[in-house]
C-alpha cells in the first residue's frame, strides 16, 4: 500500500470526521483557495479511498457492539438484584428472543401466489406430497 504523506493522512482523518471534503482539506494545511479541488482530488486517489475506507470499518467495528457483547450486557443487567424487576425481566426476554425461544405469530390476511398446476392431483396424492414434505 502506498504510504500517505502526513498532510493526506490528515486530510483522510479530518474527512472522516466531517464528510466534507473542503472543510478537511483546509483542516489538513492545505490553501483554502485550493481547498476545494485538492479535497475532490484527494478523495479520487485510490490509495487515500483505501486508507478511509479501512479507517471507517475499525471505527465501526469500535462503535457497534456485536451480539455478545450486547448479551453480556443484558446478562448483567439481567443478573443485578440492584435493579427494578421489570427491568431485569425484560433483559431476560431479551435474551431469550436472542437465543430464539419465542416465536412470534404472524397472520396473512393475503391470497397465496404460486406457479404449480395442483388441479390434476386427486386429495390423496396432495396429502401424500405433504407428508413428503413434512
Amino acid at each position: 500500500m502506498t504510504k500517505l504523506t502526513p498532510k493526506q493522512q490528515a486530510f483522510c482523518d479530518y474527512y472522516i470526521q466531517t464528510a466534507n471534503a473542503t472543510e478537511a482539506a483546509v483542516k489538513a494545511g492545505y490553501s483554502k483557495k485550493t481547498a476545494k479541488e485538492v479535497g475532490y482530488e484527494n478523495l479520487t486517489k485510490p490509495h487515500l479511498k483505501k486508507y478511509i475506507e479501512e479507517r471507517n470499518k475499525e471505527l465501526e467495528s469500535e462503535r457497534i457492539a456485536n451480539m455478545k457483547e450486547v448479551k453480556e450486557f443484558w446478562t448483567e443487567t439481567m443478573r443485578n438484584e440492584h435493579l427494578e424487576q421489570k427491568d431485569r425481566l425484560k433483559a431476560s426476554e431479551f435474551i431469550a428472543k436472542a437465543n430464539g425461544a419465542f416465536i412470534d405469530k404472524i397472520e396473512h390476511s393475503g391470497g397465496v401466489n404460486h406457479s404449480l398446476d395442483l388441479s390434476g392431483f386427486s386429495a390423496e396424492e396432495l396429502r401424500k406430497l405433504a407428508k413428503l414434505n413434512e
